[in-house]
């Protein structure tokens, strides 16, 4: 099954390359607010994540984040519910490397038998012959690097995944994963208020490595009518956060923006950003206030 995502408005955001043989639409979907508080158990409107899972991929959305930690398993499970049997063209991408003792509480655990298991764990429950991109979610400074990249590194030599990714990391972190195994993603937090690992894109960039900002629309008091993007949003017919993600989509072609929702309106406002143009003077405002 396929799907025809030329007139879809995700394909506005362009696209990018992950590896050599994965093509998405910059503007991806984070799963994790497809659960309860904390990101623990279940979602206050089960019915509303399996239409908002459908609705993204009906949008062009044809990059799905995820993790066990979530939930743990929530997410996955939606997902599974909502879209198997994938569309060809449907990229899921998932982590390995956190456990979930209650709400709000991720242990990262990085021995090579547990992140063996995880990634056995989401085959299953995302029903996937194998995983597109598994990413190391954390490193565990109990267990050195290379022991946690390469067991990811034996599971792709096993043909149970295609591409390995990290969280969360340095430069230095970076080059002595790629030591070990080809990197082809970086998932670290990063917004327009919260720019520490600008390094780390830039390197990114380098290498020719996806860049997944995480928590891309973390915007505090940039949302309020005395905020930074205020002067802004009266050159566009815009909200807040549309312009905060067409900053991330403008600032770095190896950015990957996925925000997350669990409602079906938000998710389209957020897609919505991908048409928006912003202007040299709108992106160096918001670049310098910010």
């Amino acid at each position: 099954m396929s799907t025809d995502l030329t007139a879809a408005p995700a394909a506005g955001s362009g696209t990018l390359r992950i590896g050599d043989d994965l093509t998405v639409n910059r503007l991806g979907y984070g799963a994790m607010r497809l659960t309860g508080p904390g990101i623990w158990g279940e979602p206050a409107d089960p019915d509303e994540a399996v239409r908002v899972l459908r609705r993204a991929v009906e949008l062009g959305v044809n990059f799905i984040d995820t993790a066990d930690a979530y939930g743990p398993y929530t997410s996955d499970r939606f997902i599974k519910e909502a879209l198997h049997p994938y569309a060809d063209d449907l990229v899921i991408a998932t982590k390995v490397g956190l456990t979930r003792p209650g709400p709000d509480d991720w242990r990262p655990v990085g021995r090579p038998e547990y992140l063996r298991q995880q990634a056995e764990l989401n085959l299953r429950h995302l029903r996937l012959e194998a995983i597109s991109l598994l990413q190391l979610h954390r490193i565990d400074p109990a267990v050195p690097l290379e022991d946690q990249v390469g067991e990811l590194a034996e599971l792709r030599k096993e043909g149970k995944i295609r591409h390995i990714g990290l969280s969360e990391v340095t430069v230095e972190e970076v080059e002595r994963a790629r030591a070990v195994a080809p990197i082809v993603s970086v998932q670290n937090l990063y917004n327009v208020a919260e720019r520490k690992s600008e390094d780390v894109l830039r390197h990114a960039e380098q290498q020719g490595l996806a860049f997944i900002p995480w928590f891309p629309l973390a915007m505090g008091q940039l949302a309020g009518p005395d905020g930074p993007l205020a002067k802004v949003l009266t050159n566009h017919d815009a909200t807040a956060p549309q312009l905060a993600l067409a900053w991330l989509l403008r600032h770095s072609p190896a950015l990957l923006p996925i925000p997350g929702t669990s409602s079906v309106a938000h998710l389209e406002e957020n897609v919505a950003s991908a048409s928006i143009r912003l202007s040299e003077d709108d992106y160096r405002t918001i670049t310098a206030a910010c």
